[in-house]
C-alpha cells in the first residue's frame, strides 16, 4: 500500500492551529508537524515499496540517534533536537512514528488490524506534542489516533480502505472531543476537531480549508476546549 498524504501547500488553519499552543512550546510542536509532513512527502515520493522501506528505516535509526549524538545536516532533525528535545521528549519515542507511516508501504491492503496499527503510530505524535506543549490529562492518544485515520481516509477518497478508516476515526474522535481540553493541548484539541469536521463533510461537497465555519468552530475550541 503505498498512500499519497500530504498537506495542503497552503493551510491556514493550520496556521491558526500553532497560533494555539503556548508561545514557550509553539515551535516544539511545529517541529513535530514538520516530521509527519517529511515523512508523507517520503510515501509520496516513492513508488518501490522496498525503496520506501529502506528510506524509513534511515529516519528510525536517525531518529533514535538524536539521544546520543548531534543531528545530522537535515532541517527536520535539527528543528526536533532543538525544539523538542530539550521539552522532555526523546528521540526514541518519536520512532513509532515512523513505525506507523511503514503501515503503508509493507501493506498490499489495508484491514483492520494494519488500521489499528497505522493510527497508533503514527497517532503518537500526539503523546509527544502533548509531552512538549505540557499538556496534562487531555486524551492524546486517542485523538491522535482518530487524527491520523481521518488524514488518512480523506487522501484515499472512496473505497472500502477509506471508508474502514472513516469508520475507525470516528469513534475515537468523537471520544476524545467529548471532554474539555486543557489549555496547553488545546492546539492538538484543535487539529483533532479539524479531523472530525473533514470526517462529517461528504466526499463530494467539502468545505474549503479556511471555510468561515470551520474556522469559527476552531476559534470556539480555543475559547472553550471543547
Amino acid at each position: 500500500m503505498n498512500a499519497s498524504l500530504n498537506t495542503q501547500p497552503e493551510d491556514p488553519e493550520r496556521a491558526l492551529i500553532l497560533a494555539y499552543a503556548p508561545l514557550v512550546s509553539r515551535p516544539a510542536l511545529a517541529a513535530l508537524l514538520a516530521l509527519d509532513d517529511a515523512l508523507a512527502l517520503l510515501l509520496r515520493t516513492t513508488s518501490q515499496p522496498a525503496v520506501g522501506q529502506l528510506r524509513l528505516a534511515w529516519w528510525r535509526e536517525a531518529l533514535a540517534k538524536l539521544d546520543t549524538a548531534p543531528p545530522p545536516a537535515e532541517p527536520v532533525l535539527r528543528g526536533l533536537a532543538a525544539e523538542v528535545l530539550p521539552r522532555g521528549v526523546t528521540g526514541a519515542s518519536l520512532v513509532p512514528i515512523v513505525h506507523g507511516w511503514e503501515v503503508l508501504v509493507e501493506e498490499e491492503a489495508l484491514d483492520g488490524l494494519a488500521l489499528a496499527r497505522f493510527a497508533a503510530g503514527r497517532g503518537s505524535l500526539f503523546v509527544a506534542a502533548g509531552t512538549a506543549l505540557a499538556a496534562a490529562g487531555d486524551p492524546l492518544a486517542l485523538a491522535g489516533e482518530g487524527w491520523a485515520l481521518a488524514d488518512l481516509a480523506r487522501h484515499l477518497g472512496d473505497g472500502e480502505e477509506a471508508s474502514a478508516a472513516r469508520a475507525a476515526a470516528g469513534p475515537r474522535l468523537t471520544e476524545a472531543l467529548g471532554r474539555r481540553w486543557s489549555r496547553n493541548g488545546r492546539a492538538l484539541g484543535a487539529l483533532a476537531l479539524r479531523a472530525r469536521m473533514d470526517l462529517d463533510v461528504p466526499g463530494d461537497a467539502p468545505l474549503p480549508i479556511g471555510a468561515p465555519k470551520r474556522v469559527g468552530r476552531l476559534l470556539w475550541h480555543r475559547l472553550t476546549g471543547r
